[in-house]
């Protein structure tokens, strides 16, 4: 009653530093005195009359001087800053908004018992200057929070805060703290959580069935043992503040997770990884069960897994994808995954003629400045492919006639042969002199080795055998050798 009425002597003319003397006079009595009720009321009351007097200064003044005084409780700062963040939202203007989060990421800051306020502060700072277009400065500020040392988050809202992380450093162009970030996140932690959140709504169902079936004396002792267990002390084990309402569905953070994965793996042309990244997203629930989205998805994954170069784990996605039912609805990928699951020669010309509109449909993979460079990735895949074939078939050829195979002329089909080599994806050598190219691949000296001496062991073991066949007959016909 006596802080209602400071409150309504304080919206009087020239009243207004004679209630807050009257009051910072009772909150250094309380606050001397330890007591854990009456200081946090107080505090809260003085930002309360701050603010219905409009004095925005003032505010940020007293929040900045409450939280610094000696012996100040944790409980009035944090019951101070939370009242002062439901103000952010009400301040006149960009520029007062900005002031006062700022103010109060100062005051939050180094204080672990307001760890969950200080984290939303600062997204909401780093939102502010995005928004304003100082992305640089937005990541800046948010790469000033480990998130994963704050205990009292939930896990849903440190994925949402890294991947902010991870997002504003791709806008920076920032490639490798945004993959350095991003390996804070494990993909199982998704699936989990999800798993996790199914298995509570069920226990939650079931609770309020049963409890529609008890007493209200009964309900009121299961709620106070609830609020004696979780909710006497705060940042206690196990205790977590509940997630920010504005946060999206774990479902959603998958799928952005990957999508932005997908934009870091596009700068450096890592086909594969995309590829993983977009079969990834085919089974997250928003794009699995809408026809519009995971066609072209699957689209994507088809090309990228042609684009990306032989080797065992590309092999695997290749084959794992011309099995997919889905691929049926999509008679043109399907032909050209076929085409590369087959060990028969593709001509370019004819591949490039017939997926022309195709490729040009596709204006994420091969659009923009990259678009040239990526058919001409999948030129090199084809001669690739093509080199595999022939190597799979003979032992050796001319150089003219792999040339005519492959459709290149004799440098351009030599050079990429050598190409083939080195990936170690062909063994192959050249004889220039002759013109020949031998599909063999060098045998080492072990090898060599390790061959000659079996030999010589069954040579060994038949002549051993010889012998004792001999020394039977001549004992059996009593034959004098």
């Amino acid at each position: 009653r006596e802080l209602a009425n400071m409150a309504l002597d304080a919206k009087q003319p020239g009243k207004l530093n004679e209630t807050l003397d009257k009051m910072l006079a009772l909150e250094k009595t309380y606050r001397l005195a330890a007591d854990f009720v009456a200081t946090p009321r107080l505090c809260v009351a003085i930002v309360d009359v701050l603010r219905a007097c409009e004095d925005w200064d003032g505010l940020r003044e007293h929040v900045a001087a409450l939280t610094k005084r000696r012996a100040q409780l944790k409980q009035a700062i944090a019951a101070m800053v939370r009242r002062c963040m439901e103000f952010i939202d009400e301040a006149p203007g960009a520029e007062q908004r900005l002031k006062l989060i700022e103010t109060l990421c100062d005051a939050t800051s180094g204080k672990i018992f307001v760890e969950v306020e200080k984290s939303r502060l600062t997204r909401a700072l780093a939102k502010m200057h995005e928004d304003e277009g100082r992305v640089a400065e937005a990541c800046g500020v948010m790469q000033e929070v480990a998130i994963e040392t704050y205990g009292a988050l939930t896990r849903h809202e440190k994925l949402f805060f890294i991947e902010e992380q991870v997002r504003l450093c791709l806008a920076k162009k920032d490639y490798l703290r945004a993959l350095i970030l991003s390996r804070k996140i494990n993909p199982k932690v998704f699936d989990e959580l999800i798993e996790k959140e199914k298995k509570d709504a069920e226990k939650a169902a079931l609770a309020a069935k049963s409890a529609t079936e008890l007493s209200e004396t009964e309900k009121a002792e299961l709620k106070a043992e609830k609020l004696k267990k979780e909710g006497q002390v705060e940042h206690a084990e196990g205790y977590f503040e509940p997630t920010d309402k504005g946060i999206p569905s774990l479902e959603a953070l998958k799928l952005r997770y990957y999508e932005l994965m997908v934009e870091y793996y596009s700068h450096s042309d890592e086909y594969l990884e995309q590829c993983r990244c977009y079969q990834n997203i085919l089974e997250c629930a928003e794009v699995k069960h809408d026809v519009a989205r995971w066609g072209p998805t699957l689209k994507k994954v088809v090309w990228l897994v042609c684009l990306s170069k032989h080797e065992p784990m590309q092999q695997s996605i290749l084959h794992g994808v011309k099995g997919n039912l889905k691929l049926s609805d999509l008679p043109a990928h399907e032909a050209l995954i076929k085409q590369f699951c087959t060990k028969e020669i593709i001509h370019w010309t004819t591949l490039q003629e017939r997926y022309a509109g195709e490729i040009a449909a596709e204006t994420e993979l091969f659009g923009g400045e990259k678009g040239a460079k990526r058919v001409e990735d999948l030129k090199l895949r084809v001669i690739e492919h093509n080199m595999l074939v022939i190597a799979a078939y003979y032992s050796r050829m001319s150089l003219s006639r792999l040339s005519e195979l492959l459709c290149l002329s004799p440098e351009e089909t030599e050079k990429h042969l050598s190409s083939c080599v080195v990936d170690k994806s062909v063994a192959a050598k050249i004889d220039r002199p002759a013109g020949l190219v031998n599909f063999s691949a060098a045998k080492s000296s072990d090898l060599l080795l390790n061959k000659w001496v079996s030999n010589i062991d069954s040579l060994l073991t038949c002549l051993d055998k010889a012998s004792h066949l001999i020394q039977k007959e001549s004992q059996q016909f009593k034959v004098a050798l």
